[in-house]
């Protein structure tokens, strides 16, 4: 009779710790800036989350955008702040899927890559970077950013037929925060950036930003979706949605934790779907490459561009 007394509860023990650490999520933020600036940034709203969704909710600030793909890969985290390039890693190869698109404060849902240089810079357009290039010191962003990598790699580089690991004086990768830096600091002479970090530092150091100049701006990017494990508990994933969907609609105090963040002003319902334009730029960036790769042979390259030309078309362009 102890026996089985013991041993039922051990068995109610092992349920509670089992539904304790159901109720507890992970949420991982990529590095757009150092993990201190990104965790003053992010930690009220994760205190609100907890607050209304009774979960617990653990932060995770990775040191670049690879190491929070493969946190949910492993299912360290569980849920993720991505840009639209790391979402679809986590997407294709860490059984992610994306459910909410982050708003920005004057209501629209996109940002736009930028190329920056010093005001004082004689450089007054990316024409001017392009003669120039042989004598400058460029700073790229992390391989897996939208608007720091991919975005200025295939409108800058891939369309003007650049390689621009060869093409510069110096080239180094960096955060989006550490770029700024950089270029104010006349480490590299210019950087890629985007507005939403440019609109942060107008807000928080204005005399930081009139020392910078924008050189290029790309298209409309779609803004950053928040992406979960497809795997995660139905009963936490309904929770967060509701949270995230309806956070900031017309309580000031979560009005300003979000504009702290990246001036954003709340949340609308997406899916894999606003993946799409990233998917093409990736397939536009490979297919000019194969494209002008004279190691190829005509064979090879009619064949690889086929591939790439049929995963356009499953995309409807």
């Amino acid at each position: 009779m102890f026996k089985l007394r013991t041993l039922a509860i051990a068995a109610l023990s092992a349920a509670a710790a089992f539904a304790a650490q159901a109720q507890e999520i992970n949420f991982g933020i990529i590095a757009t800036d150092s993990a201190s600036t990104q965790r003053e940034r992010w930690e009220p709203f994760f205190k609100d989350m907890e607050k209304k969704t009774g979960l617990t909710v653990k932060s995770f600030y990775a040191p670049d955008y690879a190491g929070v793909v493969e946190a949910m890969r492993f299912n360290k985290i569980q849920v993720a702040w991505y840009g639209n390039k790391a979402a679809m890693e986590a997407v294709d190869r860490a059984n992610g899927e994306v459910f909410a698109q982050v708003m920005f404060a004057d209501g629209s849902f996109g940002y736009k890559s930028l190329l920056i240089t010093r005001q004082d810079s004689p450089l007054k357009s990316w024409e001017d970077v392009q003669r120039n290039a042989k004598s400058l010191n460029f700073g790229i962003g992390d391989p897996n950013s939208t608007s720091g990598f991919l975005v200025p790699s295939f409108y800058l580089f891939s369309k003007n037929k650049i390689d621009y690991r060869t093409t510069f004086k110096t080239m180094r990768n960096a955060s989006h925060g550490a770029n700024i830096q950089a270029v104010l600091a006349k480490q590299v002479d210019v950087a890629t950036n985007n507005t939403e970090e440019i609109d942060k530092l107008k807000a928080v150091k204005p005399e930081l930003a009139s020392q910078i100049k924008v050189l290029w701006e790309s298209p409309l990017i779609p803004s950053d979706p928040f992406v979960w494990r497809k795997d995660l508990d139905p009963a936490v994933k309904a929770k967060l949605k509701q949270f995230v969907l309806n956070y900031a609609k017309s309580d000031e105090q979560e009005k300003t934790i979000l504009k702290n963040i990246y001036n954003y002003g709340g949340f609308r319902e997406s899916s894999n779907d606003q993946l799409t334009p990233i998917r093409q730029l990736e397939l536009f960036k490979e297919r000019s490459k194969v494209e002008h790769d004279a190691a190829l042979d005509a064979a090879t390259r009619a064949k690889q561009l086929a591939e790439i030309d049929a995963k356009l078309a499953a995309l409807k362009l």
